[in-house]
């Protein structure tokens, strides 16, 4: 998982590489780095600047890819659980803090299940 310690900079040329250079300053100049990759979607790239839908429907589909989790089903059961346990990892690095950090996906699996 070595997009969690990209820098805005290299959000902003993966950005690049998969083909939305116009995008790099939307993602640097709202900070956007690794760790904050896992709350871009097709709702919150507006805020960034992204309005093109095609293109948020893009951009979405690889920060998915990249970081191995799908958005969740617009039809599943309220039931159901709203995300992964990769998901939720995820979100969880995109906080700050020494604890954070240290934290390993086997850590958060641990402690999900207490």
């Amino acid at each position: 998982m070595e997009f969690l310690h990209w820098s805005c900079q290299d959000v902003a040329h993966w950005i690049e590489s998969i083909g939305f250079p116009q995008y790099k300053a939307c993602f640097t100049e709202n900070f956007i780095t690794g760790r904050k990759l896992i709350h871009v979607s097709c709702i919150t790239l507006p805020r960034l600047g992204i309005t093109d839908f095609q293109h948020m429907k893009t951009i979405s589909a690889r920060v998915g890819e990249l970081l191995r989790v799908s958005e969740p089903r617009w039809s599943r059961s309220i039931a159901d659980p709203p995300h992964d346990d990769l998901t939720g990892f995820l979100k969880m690095k995109s906080r700050t803090g020494q604890k954070t950090d240290s934290l390993t996906y086997e850590q958060f699996l641990i402690n999900k299940s207490k």
